[in-house]
């Protein structure tokens, strides 16, 4: 028990002068404007950096999504399905996750047969009575529609819900490929 209270003490001091010299390190100088930001450093040297106007921000989530009192309530229901079922990261198996959504929600009948997510579109107007909708924007499209992507590959299929997408993994920004359609059924 000696040998350890020394080094304890030494321990609990370096920790608290490491949680000193952070809080100076970071603590700031003065704003010096709009266009940078000025602060001492961990070894006490003045730093200025620019700060970023209104025009540099990137759009990191987009609006919330409404609902549509037009499209089937089993389109919100199946939103809501993919959104509990959805991992953190993908799967590679994003129609497959999103037909279970469907079909658990009441808004196809039958499993789709379709392998790839690009196809997914075609089946849902042709069998299951969906409409594609005018919109071009992904961040427009009401809570419960079915996105399609097209590219290399299978494709991209999700479902927009109230804060982002959801598909086997869920995200708050749409895919990146070109978007083939918006599906939903009224």
């Amino acid at each position: 028990m000696l040998k350890v209270a020394p080094i304890l003490t030494i321990c609990v001091c370096f920790l608290a002068g490491s949680l000193q010299a952070a809080k100076l390190a970071f603590d700031p100088i003065r704003p010096t404007g709009e266009k940078s930001f000025a602060f001492k450093d961990a070894s006490g040297k003045s730093v200025s950096v620019p700060m970023a106007d209104a025009s540099a921000q990137r759009k990191i989530v987009g609006p919330i999504a409404k609902v549509d009192p037009r499209l089937n309530p089993a389109m919100a229901r199946a939103a809501t399905i993919a959104q509990d079922r959805a991992h953190a990261h993908s799967k590679s198996r994003c129609w497959h996750y999103v037909k279970e959504a469907l079909l658990a929600a009441g808004a196809v009948n039958s499993y789709p047969k379709t392998a790839l997510a690009k196809q997914a579109g075609d089946e849902l107007v042709n069998n299951y009575g969906f409409k594609k909708l005018s919109m071009r924007d992904p961040y427009a499209a009401p809570v419960g529609a079915v996105l399609v992507y097209g590219g290399k590959g299978a494709g991209h299929v999700e479902i927009r819900n109230k804060t982002g997408f959801a598909s086997d993994f869920r995200t708050l920004t749409p895919s990146k490929r070109k978007l083939i359609g918006v599906f939903a059924k009224a």
